[in-house]
């Protein structure tokens, strides 16, 4: 992987000092839709035969393992609470968060899964079989939806909505959550 779509991967380590450095915390939550998106594309090359570097492969496994709890810990127990207090009813925002908290339960139990996968080839093991193949698209696909939620709703509407009280609780959980590794 070269050029932006590897600085964004090489970015994923040093997640707690680009939090502390933005001013707002949705901007931070962007930019993890953004190297997500990255992620699902490796899986699906990964998927299809293709070969990734041991750079891509390490933070692939970064990502899936560490930055992805954290990330949907952001959104579940702090974002979307916070977006049920501020969206209006007409906006039907409720039902929006019902099926990303359903989503992410599944990544939540999928993504240890995956990483276990691309581990075990790591280690030598023979092409990915079409059953392994089938769940490593699925899970990128699935990533996938919920992110476009999340980018054309949640997003949007958390910036018109949430204010700064709101923004500053947000990116002091989101901080707490990595400094503490829970």
């Amino acid at each position: 992987m070269t050029g932006e779509a590897g600085r964004g991967l090489a970015a994923a380590g040093g997640e707690t000092a680009r939090l502390g450095a933005l001013e707002n915390p949705l901007d931070f939550l962007a930019e993890d839709h953004a190297r997500e998106r990255e992620v699902c594309a490796l899986i699906d090359r990964l998927a299809a035969g293709a070969a990734v570097d041991d750079g891509e492969r390490r933070m692939l496994l970064a990502f899936l393992n560490e930055q992805l709890p954290h990330h949907l810990a952001d959104e579940d127990i702090d974002l979307f609470p916070l977006m049920r207090q501020r969206c209006t009813p007409d906006e039907d925002i409720d039902r929006v968060i019902r099926q990303l908290l359903a989503g992410h339960g599944a990544t939540r139990s999928d993504a240890p899964a995956i990483a276990d996968l691309i581990e075990a080839k790591e280690s030598g093991q023979a092409a990915f079989s079409w059953k392994m193949q089938v769940r490593m698209t699925e899970f990128a696909r699935h990533a996938r939806q919920d992110m476009i939620v999340e980018t054309a709703i949640i997003l949007p509407l958390a910036r018109a909505h949430l204010t700064g009280h709101d923004l500053a609780t947000l990116k002091t959980r989101m901080l707490q959550r990595r400094n503490s590794g829970a």
